[in-house]
């Protein structure tokens, strides 16, 4: 799948800075990737990464439109014509598929809190996700529990990764619709509006944990 030459944009697995690097994969050997430095997309200067560090590495595929992911640290590093770092490959089968041109969508439950903006009134309720990207969610919600597409209201989640960490988000939600669900619930689809790029990034991180470990525990039975 992916071949000498090819661009991989690295980012710390474990960092609310939420860095990018570019670099380049020079060689490859057996489960290995040698790569050149990488360069801060946001300084145009290469890093320096510390062995052991945990990162999270895109490329673009061979048809130039789809995108792949995988997990992997820095290894170590070697010198031979030009400085290289080693990072391990998990091979194709362990490669996530993303989309490039519109988000994600994981089905998972997170508790959400549902309140209503100045320009809206209804009590404040806990409610389920049924599913959540970086540009929006489904909530389950009950079935007397009628918003008209348009109305916003804010949206509080608790956001737990598998690293142990979380993050607190509270997010401008816009309805979108309202449909039947089941016969006790309603799914009423929300758009995240003016949100940042961090809190943007944070739920693809999210998106991309919850695909891991729904791989991970597929490859497990």
């Amino acid at each position: 799948m992916i071949q000498i030459g090819d661009v991989l944009t690295l980012e710390p697995k474990y960092d609310d800075q939420f860095e990018k690097y570019k670099c380049r994969v020079v060689d490859k050997k057996g489960d290995d990737l040698f790569i050149d430095y990488p360069i801060s997309l946001k300084t145009n200067r290469t890093v320096f990464l510390l062995d052991g560090s945990q990162m999270k590495a895109t490329f673009v595929g061979q048809d130039g439109s789809s995108v792949f992911l995988f997990e992997t640290e820095i290894k170590g590093r070697v010198k031979q014509n030009i400085p290289m770092l080693i990072i391990p490959y998990p091979g194709n089968e362990n490669l996530i598929k993303i989309q490039r041109r519109q988000y994600v969508r994981v089905e998972t439950a997170i508790d959400i809190a549902l309140k209503p903006s100045k320009k809206t009134k209804f009590l404040p309720f806990t409610a389920v996700t049924e599913d959540v990207s970086a540009g929006g969610t489904s909530v389950l919600v009950p079935l007397d529990f009628h918003l008209s597409p348009g109305t916003i209201l804010e949206s509080w989640m608790v956001v737990t990764l598998q690293s142990g960490e979380y993050h607190y988000m509270k997010l401008e939600s816009k309805v979108v619709r309202i449909i039947p669900f089941n016969q006790t619930r309603n799914k009423m689809s929300l758009e995240f509006c003016n949100i940042s790029a961090q809190e943007r990034q944070l739920l693809l991180r999210l998106c991309f944990d919850r695909q891991l470990g729904m791989k991970k525990k597929a490859l497990a039975n």
